[in-house]
């Protein structure tokens, strides 16, 4: 009995040798060494693994990037400094980031935005919102309200504000896009930050009923395109700017009666 037990454990160890030896020799001869670089890099991005330059998270794009399957540029949170540190480690040649913030092209608020008769009691989420009623407002192009958006941004940095509008903090913003990407109703709109004209509005009913669901709406007239020498089209009832052509001292800004279309003061650094 006792033979037969030694006998198993002098098996059981030597198979136990046998196999640890050739997985040893297997990894040191199979083994595939990690580039010093990819590590390097990894310390220096942000770790939000936010997934905003469309890997799977900051390690995934320091592979990507030591690869060069993605610019050093790639990373919207990082920002500039990140991306001349990661061409630095490369070599490459460092290329300038325009820092994009999201702008909220709706506002249709509490007061503007007329809301429905029935009143909608499921769930909050603009997703669901957009799919189950439409929302509460008369308006099928304006915000939900839903707060999808803030939920999405991981910095914190964009809240609903009393009038139930989307409200971004440009301090804490660090241009990610997952806000956008949230919007059901694409009323986020990622824009680079020296960028200060806009139509606010993404309705597209013909006019009259335009203004009759939001008293700020966009209701089609046509006076900003007329005057803007190609800067600014009328599609779907609804001004769209082209800002390759856009010249911004061409905009009858007073004439618009909605006071849809606006110039913002924004910083120019």
């Amino acid at each position: 009995m006792e033979l037969t037990i030694i006998t198993a454990i002098v098996t059981m160890g030597g198979l136990g040798f046998l196999f640890s030896s050739g997985l040893a020799f297997a990894d040191k001869k199979l083994r595939v060494e990690e580039n010093p670089l990819i590590e390097k890099i990894n310390q220096i991005l942000p770790g939000a693994n936010c997934g905003a330059c469309g890997n799977a998270g900051c390690y995934d794009f320091a592979v990507k990037v030591v690869e060069r399957k993605i610019e050093p540029n790639a990373c919207p949170v990082g920002g500039e400094d990140v991306a001349n540190t990661i061409a630095e480690i490369l070599g490459v040649e460092k290329s300038n980031i325009t820092k994009l913030i999201p702008r909220i092209l709706c506002n249709g608020n509490k007061f503007n935005a007329v809301k429905k008769d029935v009143i909608y009691s499921g769930p909050q989420s603009c997703a669901v919102k957009a799919i189950v009623s439409g929302g509460d407002k008369l308006c099928y192009y304006g915000c939900l309200g839903g707060g999808d958006c803030v939920k999405a941004c991981p910095f914190g940095a964009i809240i609903m504000n009393d009038d139930e509008l989307p409200l971004v903090i440009e301090e804490l913003c660090t241009g990610c896009g997952l806000c956008a990407k949230a919007c059901p109703r694409n009323v986020i709109e990622m824009h680079p930050i020296q960028r200060n004209i806009f139509v606010f509005c993404k309705n597209q009913d013909e006019p009259k009923r335009a203004k009759e669901v939001c008293s700020v709406s966009c209701i089609g007239c046509g006076i900003c395109a007329r005057k803007s020498d190609g800067g600014i089209q009328m599609i779907n009832n609804l001004a769209i700017i082209n800002y390759e052509k856009l010249d911004g001292t061409k905009i009858p800004f007073e004439k618009c009666s909605t006071g849809a279309i606006k110039k913002l003061d924004v910083a120019t650094n």
